[in-house]
């Protein structure tokens, strides 16, 4: 038997150090040391050492395939993960519970099997009965889709080598465990060895995997931050569950662009795509009224229009509150900052409040002239003419900076029926002629509130 030692491993980077530590050295976390037991030293070796390919090749001999990606027809789907389901590549999607994701992933294989693909669903959390009715809630059910309830390793791999199935997903990876361990299911420990394990398996058999992992209190996938660092792919739902709208954001994607994002509804037979998100964030926006306006803004490689609202009411605390969801809360107070300074709008004595109408989050800088026009047309309690949309990057001295991809934005806008877009002049060159839309450009963010409420 192997001598046995204690060591404490930080939950959320792995680190391990031979004694419990309050704060992790290496990504600084309090309180992150959780104990575990070791028994020797882990072996990653080869599954399959007759057929694994280990010489090094010329690269310009690989030979590609025209079906080295495989078509979910969720369309949304597809369009996150880059162009389809690459062979071999392993998927990891998290998200708070209930969110979605087993049912995004049940939807996924289904369709697959009807392509007369062999897949296999791996289930540590439902019984097959469980399995069963939720399937027959969300369609057909096709014969070649396997299903197993189980959570030992050793069992998985031993049916995934019967069965050879092409697409494989595991729900959720925090269940399964192996006996080379003696920890508990979940634990870092747990979860880098079998993670480990399922990625060698499916690079060696080119067996597509999905992961779904549970998230933290914080968001943030449960486990070791590593397990993020192996995987081919990132994929994480946002959204209330309040609501029935989901956003799925790719955050790492090794075939494909990052921060692409597919829109759902959520509704009694699963998930439905929503084929015009910018359609739909803007239908329910109340027409002059003061504090909205709409911002084309880029996420991945697709344009969508979103309403930016502002609230902004006096306030008798000593410390005004600044409230932002969906937007970047340390971004929102540098621009109330802004609007005090170069407007001349007293905000000290104001309470803010920000929201992106929709439930999605924006992260780019050319929102930055939308939400400053918010926050003014809310103080001034004068709405924006609503067939404008406004957008631009702002500096901390109050000029209006270029962006990316006009052409996209200002098609997007003239798609859906406005008439006039504010923003920065140098960024007008980037523009196709011939538009029917209004192209104005402003250089300061004086000039942009000069022209929107007569302000000077």
């Amino acid at each position: 038997m192997p001598k046995q030692k204690t060591i404490y491993t930080c939950s959320l980077c792995g680190y391990q150090s031979p004694k419990w530590l309050g704060k992790c050295p290496d990504c600084d976390q309090w309180n992150s040391f959780y104990e575990e037991v070791k028994t020797g030293p882990s072996r990653y070796s080869s599954l399959n050492p007759e057929t694994s390919n280990s010489c090094p090749t010329p690269i310009n001999e690989i030979i590609l395939n025209t079906d080295d990606r495989i078509l979910t027809d969720i369309k949304e789907l597809d369009r996150v993960l880059g162009g389809g389901l690459v062979q071999g590549a392993v998927v990891l999607i998290g998200g708070d519970p209930g969110i979605g994701k087993s049912t995004l992933a049940l939807q996924a294989i289904t369709k697959l099997a009807f392509k007369k693909k062999n897949v296999l669903y791996i289930s540590g959390e439902e019984s097959l009965k469980q399995l069963r009715m939720r399937a027959e809630r969300l369609g057909n059910l096709p014969g070649n889709l396997f299903i197993l309830a189980e959570t030992s390793l050793e069992k998985i791999i031993q049916e995934i080598k019967n069965i050879k199935p092409q697409i494989i997903i595991i729900d959720s990876v925090q269940t399964v465990y192996t006996s080379e361990l003696e920890s508990a299911p979940g634990s870092v420990s747990q979860i880098r060895e079998t993670c480990a394990k399922l990625i060698n398996l499916s690079k060696e058999t080119d067996t597509s995997t999905f992961l779904i992992g549970h998230v933290t209190k914080e968001g943030a996938i449960a486990g070791p931050r590593v397990l993020e660092h192996m995987v081919d792919t990132v994929l994480y739902f946002e959204g209330d569950r309040g609501h029935s709208y989901r956003i799925l954001r790719a955050v790492k994607n090794r075939f494909g662009s990052t921060d692409e994002i597919g829109v759902f509804e959520m509704g009694q037979s699963g998930l439905s795509e929503v084929k015009n998100p910018s359609e739909l964030f803007i239908s329910e926006r109340p027409y002059n009224s003061s504090g909205s306006v709409i911002v084309p803004s880029i996420e991945g490689t697709r344009p969508i229009l979103v309403e930016i609202q502002a609230l902004v009411t006096p306030t008798s605390l000593s410390m005004p509150r600044r409230t932002a969801i969906g937007l970047d809360s340390n971004r929102a107070s540098i621009l109330i900052a802004i609007i005090e300074k170069k407007l001349g709008i007293t905000m000290y004595n104001q309470d803010v409040f920000l929201n992106v109408a929709g439930g999605v989050r924006l992260n780019e800088p050319g929102i930055d002239m939308g939400v400053i026009t918010a926050i003014v047309s809310s103080k001034l309690d004068q709405p924006v003419p609503s067939d404008t949309v406004i957008c631009g990057e702002v500096g901390l001295t109050g000029e209006v900076r270029s962006i990316s991809q006009t052409a996209l934005r200002i098609n997007e806008a003239e798609r859906l029926g406005f008439t006039k877009c504010i923003l920065p002049k140098n960024s007008i060159k980037n523009t196709q002629k011939g538009h029917n839309i209004k192209i104005q450009g402003v250089e300061t963010i004086s000039e942009a509130m000069e022209s929107i409420f007569k302000l000077k």
